[in-house]
């Protein structure tokens, strides 16, 4: 028997939300070319430019080159808009101004559903301490939903012409020890691995023989087994 179930799809509106260029190609990509496949509209809202990210790139150039690298790999999975908050790669803080300004892309955005990173301390039991950008950014995405939800939440909001928004159903954490639901994605792993091709400079910086292919498939063929189809992404649904 299965034991995930799978994320609910009748919906039309999608917010992704990351910290780094890259940290949606690692497997939420392919669930992103599922949904832009079938229709769904699909914005990418990324808090940092990884500007911090590439030791032998200075972070000016990193940066350029990144935000280059992000646009390329979200055409690859039929994403036209991609949104940078320039808030510092590795600095992030889980307080007001980075609410604030999630809350705000919501508000304009108006998604059914969000799509982030975890905010567990690790991506999986046992596995190495996750990063700090990636805990920051998660616990404030979901903090930011209720925000988005309440006018008297940065009231500056509304001032700006951004009213409240109560429509996002649920957030999906991707990466997460307490996975408990999938994306079949055995029509678009192939695209998502494109995307994740796109970001060769960030590849070549990790050195060794990173491989996206092995990586993607390596995660979503066990991942499929468990949920009875042949390939698919985890998440932690967090109901809204």
């Amino acid at each position: 028997m299965p034991d995930l179930e799978p994320v609910p799809e009748d919906w039309d509106r999608c917010l992704a939300v990351v910290a780094h260029p890259d940290d949606l190609e690692y497997g939420s990509s392919c669930a992103l070319a599922r949904w832009t496949a079938q229709g769904k509209t699909v914005v990418q809202v990324l808090a940092t430019r990884g500007e911090a990210g590439i030791d032998g790139i200075e972070p000016v150039e990193c940066a350029r080159i990144r935000t280059e690298e992000q646009i390329a790999g979200a055409a690859v999975v039929g994403v036209e808009t991609v949104e940078f908050l320039d808030f510092a790669d590795g600095s992030l803080v889980a307080g007001l101004d980075l609410r604030r300004a999630l809350a705000r892309a919501i508000r304009r955005h108006r998604p059914d559903a969000i799509v982030t990173l975890t905010f567990r301390d690790q991506w999986s039991r046992g596995s190495a301490f996750n990063h700090v950008d990636h805990r920051a950014l998660g616990l404030s995405v979901v903090d930011a939903v209720r925000d988005a939800d309440n006018r008297w939440v940065f009231p500056e909001l509304v001032e700006e012409g951004h009213q409240p928004w109560k429509g996002v159903r649920f957030v999906l954490a991707a990466s997460s020890p307490e996975s408990g639901h999938f994306v079949d994605v055995t029509d678009s792993l192939d695209t998502g691995i494109a995307s994740l091709r796109a970001h060769q400079a960030y590849i070549d910086g990790l050195g060794g023989d990173f491989d996206p292919d092995s990586f993607l498939r390596g995660m979503a063929e066990p991942t499929g087994q468990r949920a009875g189809v042949s390939a698919a992404v985890p998440f932690e649904l967090i109901p809204c």
